[in-house]
């Protein structure tokens, strides 16, 4: 089995434990890979480059920015198990030391999970895939934003808020749920709208069938940004209009036997 490595390269520590993990998997028989962007132990950080590896498995190392990071810079989405080294880690399944027995048990194969994600585009084209979430925000503190929602291409609503987020069902866990965004179960396909600091108590968070088609209208003369998990960032002026869509290659997860809703309770309680 072939499998790819990958490191947040921020912490020498993490560094460290991926060339150690190399040396471990090599002696239990796998194979590492490398692309020469991407593998922390070989390369520097010099800004995104797109992730191209002949592996099975690509194998990441670090928090829930690195597992993003790999997911977007992936040309190809291959099947991934996070270790984690951050803080809470919702999409790492692994732990440090839990690593050697569960590549130990999967030598004759695993089975994977698909997550959705959603692709973000506008006027000019599709702008990104989003695993987690992709928010629009304003550039200027303190000023509020006016949205317009359209579903099925009828309008569904206006909002004023300091922001907007639309997230998958396993972006709920992230950003969504500091916003006061409801938890979803991943298996359940569709678009969370959370409005950010609402100037109306009645705006609430929405729960929108990925089978609809959304779009959501920038209405202010304020200059905002749209941010897609955290990692790409691009300018929005007033009118620009973004069509939310279910991305025709989901994100794939190798499933480490791990409950979605147990997994939820022990990794809040340790927030």
């Amino acid at each position: 089995m072939r499998l790819g490595l990958v490191s947040r390269i921020d912490d020498r520590r993490a560094i460290e434990f991926t060339a150690q993990l190399r040396q471990m998997l090599e002696g239990e028989g796998f194979t590492i890979v490398y692309d020469q962007s991407s593998a922390a132990i070989q390369i520097r950080e010099r800004g995104p480059h797109p992730i191209e590896v002949d592996a099975d498995m690509m194998v990441v190392v670090g928090g829930d920015g690195t597992v993003l990071r790999t997911v977007q810079m992936m040309k190809k989405q291959i099947p991934l198990i996070g270790i984690n080294w951050g803080e809470v880690g919702f999409l790492t399944d692994l732990e440090p030391e839990d690593t050697l027995p569960f590549f130990q048990s999967i030598k004759d194969g695993f089975s994977v999970e698909k997550r959705m994600r959603i692709t973000i585009t506008s006027e000019s084209g599709s702008l990104a895939h989003a695993l987690n979430e992709a928010v629009i925000v304003t550039s200027r503190p303190a000023k509020m934003l006016r949205f317009s929602i359209f579903v099925d291409q009828v309008s569904a609503g206006t909002f004023r808020a300091d922001g907007m987020l639309i997230s998958t069902p396993t972006g709920s866990t992230a950003y969504a749920m500091s916003a006061g965004g409801p938890i979803i179960d991943p298996k359940i396909e569709g678009f969370l709208l959370v409005p950010l600091a609402p100037y109306m108590l009645s705006s609430r968070p929405w729960l929108v069938s990925c089978e609809r088609p959304l779009e959501i209208r920038l209405e202010s003369t304020k200059p905002a940004k749209l941010v897609v998990d955290g990692q790409r960032t691009w300018d929005l002026t007033e009118g620009t209009s973004l069509t939310v869509e279910r991305s025709p290659e989901p994100a794939l997860f190798v499933d480490a036997g791990k409950k979605f809703f147990k997994k939820i309770d022990y990794k809040l309680r340790r927030l």
